[in-house]
């Protein structure tokens, strides 16, 4: 069996026993037949086992239905067709490599596409770039801190817009660093956070959203400048002018916060369904694909990965 040096191991996603063995025997040809650097390794050993883990079976049964299936969710996540096209790649040569060693294979794949790059600009931002608009944010009054808030939890979680306005106090478990999310569909799921915001969700929640909503009562999480919820509007005007102030040239939406989110944990080696299960997603292309995920995993897994963590 093939093992990586301790500082390139990760957590990683489970798949079928018998597939493991063959993922062992390729990542060993790699390293003793063709002297591949062990970075390069650690590479094609996350792109074979986060396809293998999507859908879990034994690498005998995967068609060429199930990869164009799992390349297309990747997209649908806005990951770059670069990183697509490499993960095509690197699950090609693990199959041609079985193939090879005559092992009985169904997939074919003359039919699964090729990925054009260069075609498709996902809607997110560079690390770097949603890096420089999170530390633009002010922090001067009642009104700058909750917006500043609001956009660091949108990236921290992934949440939609209308999740984090949907939010509520008793939603928060700041011990555990998780929130009950709402999604589409009446669905619940809870997500992580970072623990880098407590400070600031600390000082919103007993200074300044106790000054937004004044006599009013109200179990709304983010509120407006009259104690009321902030509506979906309300939002997006606070995210046009925080993008025009962090000198981003091009559109932002709440939506791209999320598909960034997605693909900077997918760069970074998160596994495939982890951030599905952030996401909320039960269903993609109509192909069922949720799984039960280890809560306890899934939260190592955001605090190890995650940018701002």
């Amino acid at each position: 069996m093939y093992t990586l040096p301790k500082k390139h191991q990760t957590i990683k996603a489970e798949i079928d026993p018998s597939a493991e063995a063959l993922l062992q025997e390729f990542l060993y040809h790699l390293k003793v037949e063709r002297g591949m650097a062990v970075n390069s390794i650690a590479a094609y050993e996350h792109d074979v086992r986060d396809f293998l883990s999507f859908d879990l079976k034994k690498v005998i049964d995967y068609s060429a239905e199930d990869l164009t299936k799992y390349l297309t969710v990747l997209h649908d996540l806005g990951m770059a067709n670069s990183s697509i096209a490499r993960k095509r790649v690197a699950i090609k040569q693990f199959f041609d490599y079985l193939m090879t060693n005559d092992y009985p294979l169904k997939i074919d794949f003359d039919l699964v596409p090729q990925i054009q790059i260069g075609k498709h600009l996902p809607d997110t931002l560079s690390v770097e770039e949603m890096q420089e608009l999170l530390d633009s944010l002010p922090m001067d009054d009642r009104l700058s801190f909750r917006n500043k808030v609001m956009l660091e939890l949108l990236y921290a979680t992934g949440m939609r817009s209308s999740e984090l306005l949907g939010l509520t106090i008793h939603d928060l478990n700041r011990e555990q660093h998780m929130i009950l999310v709402r999604g589409k569909g009446s669905k619940q799921r809870y997500v992580p956070y970072i623990k880098a915001l407590d400070p600031l969700i600390e000082k919103y929640l007993h200074t300044y959203r106790p000054a937004l909503l004044g006599i009013q009562q109200s179990d709304m999480l983010f509120l407006n400048r009259n104690g009321k919820p902030l509506s979906r509007m309300g939002f997006w005007k606070i995210l046009r002018q925080a993008v025009i102030k962090a000198g981003i040239k091009r559109d932002v939406s709440p939506h791209t916060f999320r598909h960034s989110f997605a693909t900077h944990l997918l760069e970074a080696g998160v596994n495939l369904r982890i951030v599905q299960s952030l996401l909320g997603h039960s269903s993609i292309n109509t192909t069922q694909i949720y799984t039960h995920v280890d809560i306890r995993w899934l939260v190592e897994t955001h605090r190890q990965y995650h940018p701002r963590a």
